[in-house]
């Protein structure tokens, strides 16, 4: 692994709590790992009032809660705070971009970083497209012969279709593709980018992995929190915004990519897009059937009374915003045509847990007896959080007379790997972008069509009051009817939780 070029990295919203608990922690991390620029600074834009000591000792306390090394050299700590600057502004005030621009041109001179500059967007989406315009008319946007420029632009990209496309319409009159990067922090976890090396380095997984072989594919992104203190932005947004159509729609990408014709940005990000392309689109009459949506109610759960979605702090008490969804997508190419994908991400479920299980089509003649179609079928279930891993369930013959089977589990966990520094995925994603890496950052063109899959489920929930929103308890795993997408009738959900909830729960290790 090399050090990247010098440069300043400026980020917007720096008083908010995504650089205090994610941002910063993980750049510290490299920082300890010798793996940033020779000559950097960090320089925090935000509203808010603070000294460079007061914005220093306030990042201080974060790195010493949430840093992997938070428990490193006080001495490197304090080196590395001292790159620390802060610089406050109006961010909605064009004028005030001048000043930062020389407070810029300062520090590249004091610290010989070289005029290159990354500028992370940790702010809210209203100012995604004025930022970036302030930026273009001080010029402090453009690539020049002797330095870069690039920017991080956080999720969400977009509301839906139209907004997605005038979002990157405005980001690229002031910035070229090239410098724009569109991070989902799910990509950058260690197991999703394992996707990889399973599919496309090991003879016995590729030549299996289509239609001919692969009976269906079931992703799975749930937690077990509600919208915590989120309830205003979430009441806006919905899981479906909020997960499917980003981070889960993601990792269905890479699942199902043709194999690229080389390990570089273009050739990979070429390949997904591909994938966005094929969806089959989901007519008015088809989403009643393919997708359903459903709301936690109030519960107990271990003697503890949680409350419904409509009871949280800033929910609107009659709101039909989904904390739940289920759906059945088909990718029509040569690939995976007629093979489902089976998608659901939801709150106050049993556990937390995002993971994709391969279910590979069970033997064509059944020799030995079996409980049901579903235990025929060998299972690899790529485990992405928590307890990283990779899990392969196979039949084995229960010792003793007669020929019975019982499913047995070869099972991988990143935490065997006990001399292994696991990166997080912010710390990886920055490190990418100082790099000038896009690999596991969204294109504008995979953005725009992940939004035209996903926003005629939208519309037909807003034009359609006659579509329901199942209600389900707190700490159950969603509708009782989260099953019936599933198109035959003895395949269930995986559920991969190790402790039952409530009594009736069927959970799967």
């Amino acid at each position: 692994m090399k050090n990247p070029e010098n440069q300043v990295l400026v980020i917007f919203g720096a008083s908010g709590d995504l650089t205090y608990r994610k941002l910063i922690p993980s750049i510290y991390d490299l920082y300890i790992q010798d793996l940033l620029p020779e000559r950097f600074a960090i320089l925090g834009v935000s509203r808010t009032n603070f000294s460079d000591e007061n914005f220093r000792e306030k990042i201080g306390e974060g790195i010493k809660t949430f840093a992997n090394y938070k428990n490193g050299d006080v001495t490197a700590l304090h080196e590395f705070l001292s790159k620390l600057y802060y610089f406050s502004i109006n961010t909605e005030d064009y004028n005030e971009y001048i000043k930062l621009d020389l407070r810029i041109n300062e520090l590249n001179k004091e610290l010989e970083t070289g005029g290159n500059c990354i500028y992370y967007l940790s702010t809210p989406p209203s100012l995604y497209p004025v930022i970036p315009q302030a930026l273009g008319n001080a010029g402090m946007s453009r690539n020049s012969k002797t330095n870069w420029k690039r920017l991080i632009v956080e999720k969400p990209f977009g509301y839906d279709i139209e907004s997605a496309k005038e979002l990157n319409k405005k980001l690229l009159k002031y910035f070229d593709e090239n410098q724009i990067y569109r991070i989902d922090h799910y990509l950058g976890k260690e197991t999703v980018q394992n996707v990889f090396v399973t599919r496309f380095a090991n003879g016995i997984f590729e030549p299996l992995w289509n239609r001919n072989y692969i009976h269906h594919v079931e992703i799975t992104g749930v937690e077990n929190i509600g919208v915590e203190n989120r309830g205003g932005y979430y009441d806006s947004s919905g899981a479906l915004r909020d997960m499917l159509q980003n981070h889960l729609l993601q990792i269905t990408s890479l699942i199902a990519m043709e194999p690229p014709s080389s390990f570089d940005p273009d050739s990979i990000r070429n390949e997904t897009i591909k994938v966005f392309q094929s969806l089959r689109p989901l007519k008015e009459e088809d989403i009643n059937k393919s997708v359903i949506r459903g709301q936690y109610l109030s519960s107990t759960i271990k003697g503890e009374k949680v409350p419904g979605y409509r009871e949280e702090k800033g929910v609107n008490p009659l709101s039909k915003t989904e904390t739940y969804v289920a759906l059945k997508l088909f990718i029509d190419n040569w690939r995976w045509g007629g093979v489902p994908f089976y998608i659901r991400t939801g709150k106050r479920l049993p556990t937390r847990v995002t993971e994709v299980v391969i279910h590979f089509k069970p033997t064509p003649h059944y020799l030995f007896a079996r409980k049901s179609l579903q235990d025929g079928c060998n299972q690899l279930v790529i485990r992405i959080q928590p307890d990283e891993g990779i899990l392969l369930k196979f039949g084995m013959k229960v010792p003793g007379s007669g020929f019975n089977v019982q499913n047995v589990n070869m099972d991988f966990h990143y935490s065997d790997l006990m001399d292994q520094y696991l990166p997080s995925a912010y710390e990886r994603l920055l490190y990418d972008c100082m790099l000038g890496d896009s690999t596991l950052y969204q294109r504008g063109d995979a953005a725009e069509a992940a939004w035209t899959f996903v926003t005629p489920i939208l519309e037909a929930w807003k034009n359609n009051s006659n579509i329901p929103v199942h209600g389900y308890p707190a700490g159950t795993w969603g509708p009782e009817n989260a099953d019936d997408i599933i198109e035959e009738k003895q395949f269930t959900w995986r559920y991969p939780c190790k402790n039952l909830v409530n009594d009736g729960l069927y959970c799967e290790l």
